[in-house]
């Protein structure tokens, strides 16, 4: 991706077709969060991919907001080879660059994802290359790992990602929301750990993450063994979501109004925090602790936790304050 200047994104340009809420409100069941909506129309990119991707749509529709739109809704944004390959190209890309403090991932149409695409990745899934058993399975070991970054490389990105779900949600989509920091989802929403049903354990994250996410163990292997459909009040309940919407246009307008907010704040604290949040998870309290003492004996020393504070008694807000880049 780095390697042509033809194929660098442009993160700054073009597709600016969100427009930031005037305010919050709470409408309707108590599980439903709305934003301001007066001004705010649905995010979707009809111009399609963003080049050099076939699969993916990349804009910056606030400042140091991108936002990535898995883009093939004629396909229900089902993950096809391409797909596989772009998302690390573009995550690898944006954990790099300085103007990209929050990311917000969604889908084009009306469902977030029908996993994996089967008609396109049959072949070097089930007929993987090799001369004997010892090489065919190092060679699918070899896929797995492959297809596993594709969304580690989300957790790994220092930048806090949010992603919005409406509509379907299954297999390998589950897998990917699992990797990101904030899930929301509208109230048609539902999600399907779908792979025993085509005779396989789930393999790219869904049995690692899920988890740590819901925090129920005996929920989880219900879900992962059965292959039902969790719809979105019990995803909320359940903690896989945080957030409910009524519907596609009120869920992208408040994930951009939460990335907004996010990206007001000190990139030194908010990237910092997300480092330590991962690494806490998968450690001990006093490793966790240990870490962080670690961690911030350097990053307490930046600016901003003086701007930051002098804002605060100040009662300003902190996205009154100019961070530099990081």
């Amino acid at each position: 991706l780095a390697s042509s200047s033809t194929s660098k994104l442009r993160l700054g340009s073009s597709k600016r077709n969100w427009l930031t809420p005037e305010n919050n409100s709470r409408l309707g069941p108590e599980s439903l969060w709305l934003p301001g909506l007066s001004a705010v129309r649905a995010v979707s990119s009809p111009g399609g991919p963003t080049p050099p991707f076939t699969t993916l749509s990349v804009s910056q529709p606030a400042t140091a907001v991108t936002h990535i739109e898995l883009h093939r809704p004629e396909k229900r944004n089902a993950m096809n080879k391409a797909f596989w390959r772009e998302m690390v190209e573009c995550f690898t890309q944006i954990a790099e660059d300085p103007d990209c403090r929050v990311v917000v991932v969604s889908g084009a149409g009306d469902v977030f994802t029908a996993g994996i695409d089967l008609m396109d990745m049959a072949s070097e899934v089930l007929q993987p290359e090799g001369d004997d058993m010892a090489r065919t399975s190092w060679n699918m070991r070899r896929i797995i790992a492959k297809y596993q970054e594709t969304f580690s490389v989300i957790e790994r990105c220092p930048k806090p990602v949010v992603v919005a779900v409406q509509g379907a949600c299954v297999g390998g989509g589950v897998d990917l929301i699992t990797a990101c920091d904030i899930r929301l989802c509208t109230q048609d929403a539902w999600f399907q750990v779908k792979e025993v049903d085509i005779g396989l354990a789930a393999d790219v994250g869904t049995l690692q993450r899920l988890p740590k996410v819901i925090g129920s163990r005996s929920l989880v292997n219900e879900l992962a063994l059965t292959a039902r459909k969790m719809y979105a009040d019990e995803a909320k309940e359940s903690g896989l979501v945080s957030r409910v919407f009524p519907d596609k246009e009120a869920m992208l307008a408040g994930a951009l109004e939460m990335a907004g907010e996010i990206a007001g704040r000190s990139p030194v604290a908010v990237q910092g925090t997300k480092v330590n949040l991962i690494y806490s998870r998968d450690h001990s309290v006093a490793e966790g602790l240990n870490y962080m003492a670690t961690w911030n004996m350097s990053m307490l020393q930046t600016e901003d936790v003086m701007k930051s504070a002098a804002a605060s008694m100040e009662k300003k807000s902190p996205k009154t304050i100019t961070f530099s880049k990081l």
